[in-house]
């Protein structure tokens, strides 16, 4: 519960600092404007037998009316972010036409019940269940279906639009949540960033903001409350907080910040098409991680040489059906086509049971612990046919562009046989349907499993290539859940038994004459660039807009130097001298 005190010392004393998720980089600097949120409740009325048909009506009209709002919106999701963000809107259509949700307010509509309080009911059932739900990505869905019944219970009620016309372009908009048509309206008054009191990085909100790039910070708790209208505040994306009443010092500095990020953005486009090679002649690849075509663009334009991983788990989100093989064959192709003549390394699907269980895999049960769980490889494995669907989708593609398959959570050799036997079916089914593909496809495997980075030389002999996960690697070696608040702290990327892991993975894929890339968020920070550089990493694949820093950095450095680094952090003991090791290092 929210202290009265605080909220009355927010409007008061300067320099009020809340921290919340970081769902959109960059600074922003500007006045609140709060949005105010309609309260998803609605007041129970009796409705008299004789008008419960009249009721049923308004009901049904109100469900049209949506549908409308919802077929606008997406059209301009697609206008302005292309079609793969317009799914968003595709799933707010797919909660508006869910049977049980209209069955169960029709029900309790005959039942005397006024259509509002109906739909809230319905709506309120099944918001507490998610609730029960650990998963971070299926709790963000709980908003979703929300923010569809709130539309729903506006149009019962008559209210106009919500509109956002009033914004101007110093506004910072602050709210309890925004949805993704929201976020859209805000883009074209040009706000300059927002701030709400739920959500996380996988909201649709979020996902929405970062492709528009706004400055934004989700999960405040209360930050619609402390804020008041016309309080200067400043929006912090890159650590994720929000400065509310800054006084003129902060404001200065952050004033500086946004110039000094500015500059830099601009003296760091002169690097995207400069190759990524060291003062000795040393080049690596600088790769793009991607998760839709749409996407495409702007790794072309943040000068990167390829994909290095595309996450494929998109296009299994927010429906209710399995996506067919000419869906996967249509998105890959326009992908490759795109990025020729580089590389595109797909990934195959990398979800767990429980976040497909919808699609149709219905003997999935509740796992404890779904990371660890049947998830990635371990879920194909177990439903060949639905692999193969993609495998034959992927394979199809590949005569657009050079595009290469890599398998998720890989553990032990045994997986990647038994994979490369589905692949091999799936090639043979497309032979006798006559339809092409490249019969020399190149097939790696993500090394993110400690067990699979101890069997690296063997794994190496099997494969035409490795990339290294970081992001999970990191946790499972140092059993570490890295957004947990009490135990963040031990994830380290510089941990003398990650440096030699990773150590280890390159010199084995080298000694097999395999090349070896990382995917993971490591390869993309600028502070383990010249580490990685040392280490032999030959790809380095990251988010399209780090590209330019870390060529920049590539460029600014020697093979040699980076390799005399991790030698000397190869001798420390503890991450403190590896910390003072680093900050001796020096930059050109």
């Amino acid at each position: 519960m929210t202290n009265i005190d605080d909220i009355t010392d927010a409007a008061n004393k300067t320099n009020v600092i809340l921290t919340g998720v970081p769902a959109s980089a960059g600074v922003a600097i500007g006045k609140v404007f709060i949005l105010e949120d309609d309260d998803f409740i609605s007041v129970k009325k009796e409705v008299p037998a004789g008008k419960i048909h009249e009721e049923t009506q308004r009901f049904k009209d109100a469900i049209e009316k949506t549908r409308l709002e919802l077929l606008e919106n997406h059209a301009k999701l697609n206008d302005m972010l292309g079609e793969n963000y317009a799914k968003i809107a595709d799933a707010h259509l797919l909660i508006l036409n869910d049977p049980v949700i209209n069955k169960e307010s029709l029900e309790l509509i005959k039942k005397g019940n006024n259509a509002e309080y109906s739909v809230y009911k319905v709506v309120e059932k099944i918001s507490r269940s998610f609730d029960l739900i650990d998963d971070e990505y299926f709790k963000e869905r709980k908003h979703d279906i929300i923010d569809v019944a709130k539309k729903v219970i506006r149009h019962l009620l008559g209210k106009q639009k919500k509109t956002l016309a009033d914004l101007d372009s110093d506004s910072i908009v602050v709210a309890k949540n925004l949805t993704p048509s929201d976020t859209l309206a805000m883009r074209e008054v040009m706000v300059k960033g927002f701030a709400t009191d739920i959500g996380g990085r996988t909201s649709h909100t979020a996902l929405v903001a970062q492709s528009l790039e706004i400055p934004a910070v989700v999960g405040l708790k209360n930050i619609s409350l402390q804020a008041k209208q016309g309080m200067p505040v400043i929006v912090d994306g890159n650590q994720g907080i929000i400065i509310l009443n800054p006084s003129e010092e902060t404001i200065e500095n952050y004033k500086r910040e946004y110039e000094i990020q500015i500059s830099n953005k601009k003296y760091l486009e002169q690097f995207k098409d400069l190759p990524a090679i060291t003062l000795d002649g040393k080049e690596v690849t600088l790769a793009a991680n991607i998760e839709n075509p749409d996407e495409v663009r702007s790794v072309l334009k943040h000068g990167a040489s390829g994909v290095g991983l595309y996450r494929s788990e998109f296009m299994y989100l927010s429906r209710k059906s399995m996506p067919t093989e000419e869906e996967h064959y249509q998105s890959y192709s326009k992908v490759a086509k795109m990025m020729m003549p580089y590389e595109v390394i797909i990934r195959t699907i990398d979800l767990g049971g429980d976040k497909i269980s919808k699609l149709g895999l219905m003997d999935i049960g509740r796992e404890v612990n779904p990371f660890m769980g049947l998830r990635a490889i371990r879920l194909c494995l177990k439903y060949p046919e639905m692999f193969k669907i993609q495998l034959k989708g992927i394979l199809r593609a590949s005569v657009h562009g050079n595009i290469k398959i890599m398998y998720p959570m890989i553990s032990k050799v045994a997986e990647i046989k038994q994979a490369n036997e589905i692949l091999e079916q799936a090639k043979q089914e497309l032979r006798q349907e006559g339809k092409q593909f490249n019969e020399n496809i190149q097939v790696g495997v993500m090394i993110e499993v400690p067990s699979a980075a101890v069997i690296a030389d063997v794994i190496a002999k099997e494969v035409d290539f490795m990339s290294i996960g970081t992001n999970d690697l990191i946790q499972y070696t140092m059993a570490v859940d890295r957004v947990n608040e009490d135990v963040a702290h031990l994830y380290n990327p510089l941990h003398l038994a990650i440096l030699r892991l990773l150590k280890t993975i390159i010199d084995a894929g080298h000694a097999a004459g395999k090349e070896v890339g990382m995917c993971g968020e490591m390869a993309g920070d600028p502070t383990y660039s010249v580490v990685l550089l040392g280490l032999g990493l030959d790809e380095f694949s990251m988010s399209a807009a780090q590209i330019p820093k870390i060529k920049k950095i590539i460029r600014s450095v020697s093979k040699k130097e980076a390799k005399d680094l991790v030698d000397e952090l190869l001798k420390c003991s503890t991450s403190a001298e590896i910390l003072t090791v680093m900050k001796k290092f020096k930059y050109r």
